[in-house]
Formats: C-alpha cells, structure tokens, sequence
C-alpha cells in the first residue's frame, strides 16, 4: 500500500511539466521569502514535493520516449546498408 506522500494526486499528474514547474518554482518562492505559518510552510513543502515528483516523472517519461525512438532508429539504419551510396562501395 503505498501512502498519497508518495504518489502525487490525480490533479497533480494531470499537470503538463511546464505547468509543474511553475507551480514548484512558485511554491520555493514563497518559502525563501518566508513569512508563513508553520503549518503553510509544511503544507508549502509538501505541495512542492508533489510537483517534483510530477516533473520528475514527465522528465522521465520523455526521456524513454526519446531513448525508444533513437533505438528505432538505430535499428532501423544497419538494415540494408551494404551500399549507402549507391555507386558498388561500402
């Protein structure tokens, strides 16, 4: 069973990256500036734990997409390569 500190919530995950990002960059804004309660600050920390979370795995997903689509492509380059040019060399 896994507790909702350490998935982020539906909302959250439905948040584009950039829109995570911004929100986070907003939350670490307030809290360098200070002037919250103890209980805003943590409720702050956690808010920006989540979105962090959320960057991380749009960050991650992305990454796989891209890593999938070089693979494709390299597998898709050694296939029939005998004679690139066209003119009988290798």
């Amino acid at each position: 069973m896994t507790s909702e500190v350490e998935q982020p919530t539906a909302m959250s995950e439905a948040l584009g990256y950039e829109q995570a990002r911004d929100e986070l960059i907003e939350v670490v804004r307030r809290l360098e500036a200070g002037g919250t309660t103890l209980e805003e600050s943590l409720a702050l920390w956690e808010r920006g734990e989540e979105l962090a979370k959320v960057c991380r795995r749009r960050l991650d997903g992305a990454r796989a997409r891209l890593d999938a689509a070089l693979a494709e492509g390299a597998g898709s380059e050694g296939e029939g390569d005998e004679d690139d040019e066209g003119d009988g060399t290798r």
